[in-house]
């Protein structure tokens, strides 16, 4: 049975990934912060089948002891401080966790587990101010966020250990992926929150920042297969993932507003403190590499992902949750 280690664990990616490794029937060791309070909701049913060990980012010792004793196959690293608007109020917190975390991941692999598979969590906000679109995985990187820097710096950190170390270690650059467990900050389930509330009478608009940012958005559930298929290929490389299509925040909200029968022009209001300092206007993915390589495709269109989101939210806060 081989042995999986997964960084961010009880996170969107987190989440999926834990599953599609257990139906792969792999042993699932999940790594998480010692808090005050456990936030396990996403992990939940799966906490009688996954095995929870403690170790942080920021420590080089916790990850190096948690290395050698799991002695991982495989090493998924999905822990970050990963919401951009946030990279601006705590920039040097971000640099740490995404950017000098996987230093410190790597450096705990390459000490006590050399030979461990490694994947590293790059993204699409690392291109930033597109030089061409769609962007493939020889784009330049231009970031335009504290988190964009940071993980262009993972990113460049875990092509040098593969190339200094000869480890396998790659980067999936992935782009926009939502589902029911994102994270409500994010502007992709404020939408879906945010109708289902309105639809439900429990709020009157949704405040949205920039309406004409351009994203390549899939389903979170899709690219974690896309993780794994990375670490089981000859040699180690570096692969772009997204769907091909780019749409709006605008069209987004439109088709969101109307699977609940509305109009989204009624309830959106613009909110100028959700406008990002520099804006990214558009990302849009080149994924054919992966396709060839991996074999792999999305199975969630963007009209379908939409309304999973919307009737997940709808059902959840029926439901009183």
């Amino acid at each position: 049975m081989p042995t999986a280690l997964i960084t961010g664990v009880t996170g969107q990616d987190g989440s999926y990934l834990a599953e599609h490794l257990l139906a792969k029937g792999y042993r699932v060791v999940g790594v998480v912060r010692r808090t005050s309070h456990d936030s396990y909701e996403r992990i939940g049913h799966l906490l009688d089948r996954v095995t929870i060990v403690a170790a942080d980012l920021l420590d080089q010792h916790s990850l190096t002891t948690v290395l050698g004793d799991v002695k991982p196959d495989e090493v998924y690293n999905l822990a970050a401080q990963s919401f951009v608007p946030t990279s601006w109020s705590q920039p040097v917190l971000t640099g740490e966790f995404t950017a000098l975390g996987v230093t410190r991941l790597l450096e705990a692999v390459r000490l006590a587990h050399p030979s461990a598979r490694f994947y590293q969590a790059s993204s699409s906000e690392m291109f930033g101010k597109v030089h061409h679109s769609p962007q493939n995985e020889s784009t330049p990187f231009h970031p335009r966020s504290p988190y964009g820097v940071a993980k262009v710096y993972g990113h460049h950190i875990t092509v040098n250990y593969r190339e200094s170390y000869g480890m396998y270690a790659v980067s999936g650059i992935l782009f926009n992926h939502e589902s029911p467990r994102r994270g409500l900050e994010f502007v992709t389930r404020r939408i879906s929150d945010g109708v289902a509330r309105i639809k439900l009478g429990l709020a009157k608009e949704l405040r949205l920042g920039n309406l004409d940012a351009k994203r390549d958005w899939g389903f979170a559930g899709d690219y974690v297969d896309a993780m794994w298929r990375m670490l089981q290929q000859p040699a180690p490389d570096d692969y772009v993932i997204g769907t091909g299509a780019t749409h709006s925040v605008r069209e987004f909200a439109d088709a969101a507003f109307a699977h609940a029968g509305l109009k989204w022009e009624d309830y959106v209001r613009i909110d100028q403190s959700l406008v990002r300092p520099a804006e990214v206007d558009l990302l849009l993915a080149d994924p054919s590499k992966a396709r060839k390589a991996l074999g792999w495709k999305p199975s969630v269109t963007f009209q379908q992902l939409v309304e999973m989101m919307v009737d997940a939210d709808l059902q959840r806060l029926s439901d009183g949750r």
